[in-house]
């Protein structure tokens, strides 16, 4: 007998690479510095081996919905929004475009990408498809774990970091109609932009259009920057602002 999709995950396999994009995580992996103390437990290990009862290895695991590669939920920065609940297993998979933006970010590390940014890379590569998840690709991701570098303090104490314009946002969103988009830094908002607005301006757009984002993502340099397809997988778990993910990435062999 013949099955289509066992063939074409054959098929996959052999002609296509998996990028894993998530970083690990552990009980030293960073995470903001604004959460409480004591948020963090992970592999803790509550039925050990030799238990009388069940020989098995029973743990728990504690930690920040913002953890790691996360995914963002609308409600998280927009109240009253859309939590984990509402989105779907279809709404896991998704064309992946990655805008390249790293010869900018060595010029100038608060550079923020622009609505010309993406222009380039659409008259390059074509116009980002309809339900896209667009990552911008700043090579941010080879600072972790060093949550100093990642944040890029400075000797003043200052944040320091490249990220999203809200213009380039809102072409992906209201000109291109992207479902979802992501990138390697802690925060969507590049650290000047922030700072001028006093506020998460980027991420808190991104969500209230009901959107979701992936932060922290990695190994966006090891991706195609069109053709390749996302998948974003996170726990079943009810009435998330956010939660840790697995993303991989399939994109055609270089």
């Amino acid at each position: 007998m013949t099955y289509p999709l066992w063939n074409q995950l054959a098929d996959l396999k052999e002609k296509y690479d998996f990028v894993e994009l998530s970083h690990s995580l552990n009980n030293d992996s960073p995470y903001w510095g604004g959460m409480p103390d004591g948020v963090l437990d992970l592999c803790h290990t509550v039925f050990d081996w030799g238990n009388p009862m069940l020989e098995c290895l029973i743990q728990t695991f504690k930690f920040p919905g913002q953890f790691g590669t996360h995914i963002d939920f609308p409600g998280h920065f927009a109240k009253g929004k859309a939590l984990s609940e509402k989105f779907s297993t279809e709404s896991m998979m998704f064309p992946l475009c990655v805008i390249d933006i790293t010869p900018k970010v060595k010029e100038d590390v608060h550079y923020a990408a622009t609505e010309e940014d993406i222009k380039e890379y659409e008259a390059k590569y074509g116009p980002i498809p309809d339900g896209a998840f667009v990552a911008l690709r700043t090579d941010w991701g080879k600072k972790w774990p060093d949550m100093n570098a990642l944040s890029g303090i400075a000797e003043d104490g200052s944040e320091n970091f490249p990220g999203w314009s809200l213009s380039a946002l809102k072409y992906i969103y209201e000109v291109r109609n992207a479902a979802a988009s992501g990138h390697e830094t802690l925060d969507t908002d590049a650290s000047k932009e922030a700072a001028k607005a006093g506020d998460l301006a980027c991420e808190r757009y991104v969500l209230s259009k009901g959107k979701i984002q992936v932060e922290v993502l990695t190994n966006l340099d090891k991706v195609a920057p069109a053709g390749a397809v996302l998948f974003v997988a996170w726990p079943h778990i009810e009435g998330a602002t956010g939660l840790p993910v697995r993303a991989v990435a399939i994109t055609p062999k270089k």
